[in-house]
């Protein structure tokens, strides 16, 4: 191979190294003996499941928190509504608190997605996986691009939300056994954190704050009745449990809907509840700014004080150097104990 043909072959692996460093975290193993996709449950999630009056085959949903770095599966119970099964730790997730914008961007998506089996990797480079189902109808939207968002194992993310392997493991295998349950798919719910007050108002001045707050009425539906809310998109904004059986034109206005009472005084409360947390962080800075400029004042007047003091003492006038006479120093007086 010559020289210039070598270096032609270099810069494509370079080229083609890049490029498989922004896909995200895609990636498929050849087809193999492997059967870890079909690891069965443990008998241990099984009777947990038991206990909490679900089954495998139950419907379930998974929500996400970035900052918190917290996957949730909940299963739904014989008596219709979702519990909470288990909290699994995040290992690694890519980007900062806010949606994924462009292909590329190395940020990990935020929003409502729809997990199906054709949605399922059982032959992901990274373990096992499945896609987040990202650009969804609201991304698109938006014009937001990005492929093969995953939530894998293998503890590496490049825009994806990786899992231990033991961890993928068992969320895997909780969905093929609710797919064989006959459910056609799971919701997947992906927050930048617990939709409180407390979190809110700290995020008050970011840029991505009114899509936060359209995702959380869904966050809301879900806390009310504990069932996930099915979603749609009109007016390029996430609206839930709407008409129209997510039919609904992503672009064209939104239909008339029926208005939750519940729905809204709890909003209306964490309306209040964030100004309050604003204002009395508000209070604090104020506070703290009062004492620092109380503190710097004290100082400075200390400060003058002694410089003034020096000042008439001789001081005051930079360094002061002792004199040296050459003559010997006289002898001081001895001490009057009497006076004492």
């Amino acid at each position: 191979m010559t020289y210039t043909a070598l270096r032609k072959l270099c810069s494509v692996l370079i080229l083609l190294w890049v490029a498989l460093g922004l896909v995200a975290c895609g990636g498929f193993l050849p087809k193999s003996n492997s059967n870890r996709h079909n690891q069965p449950l443990q008998s241990g999630v099984v009777a947990a499941l038991k206990a909490m009056g679900s089954d495998p085959g139950e419907a379930m949903m998974i929500r996400i928190f970035k900052q918190e770095k917290t996957l949730e599966v909940w299963k739904r119970t014989k008596a219709g509504n979702f519990k909470l099964f288990k909290s699994y730790e995040i290992c690694a997730f890519s980007g900062n608190l806010g949606p994924k914008i462009k292909e590329g961007d190395r940020q990990s998506p935020e929003g409502f997605y729809t997990i199906t089996p054709g949605l399922m990797n059982p032959n992901s480079a990274y373990y096992l996986a499945f896609n987040t189902g990202f650009p969804n109808k609201f991304d698109r939207a938006w014009g937001r691009t990005g492929s093969d968002l995953m939530v894998h194992g293998d503890c590496s993310s490049r825009g994806c939300y990786a899992m231990t392997d033991d961890g993928i493991a068992e969320i895997y295998a909780l969905a093929r056994e609710t797919f064989k349950g006959g459910n056609r798919s799971f919701q997947l719910q992906i927050f930048p954190f617990k939709m409180n007050a407390a979190n809110l108002a700290a995020q008050a001045s970011n840029e991505h704050l009114p899509f936060w707050k359209d995702i959380k009425e869904g966050y809301d539906l879900f806390e009310l009745t504990k069932n996930p809310p099915s979603w749609d998109v009109c007016e390029r904004q996430y609206v839930f449990n709407a008409p129209g059986n997510g039919a609904l034109n992503a672009m064209a206005p939104c239909p008339a809907m029926t208005q939750n009472a519940v729905l809204i005084a709890k909003q209306e409360a964490d309306e209040k509840a964030v100004a309050q947390q604003l204002s009395a962080a508000e209070r604090k800075a104020n506070e703290e700014a009062a004492i620092k400029a109380r503190g710097e004042a004290m100082s400075g007047a200390v400060s003058g004080l002694f410089g003034g003091i020096g000042g008439l003492f001789g001081g005051g006038q930079g360094e002061v150097k002792p004199v040296m006479s050459g003559k010997p120093a006289p002898t001081p007086f001895p001490r009057a104990e009497w006076l004492l």
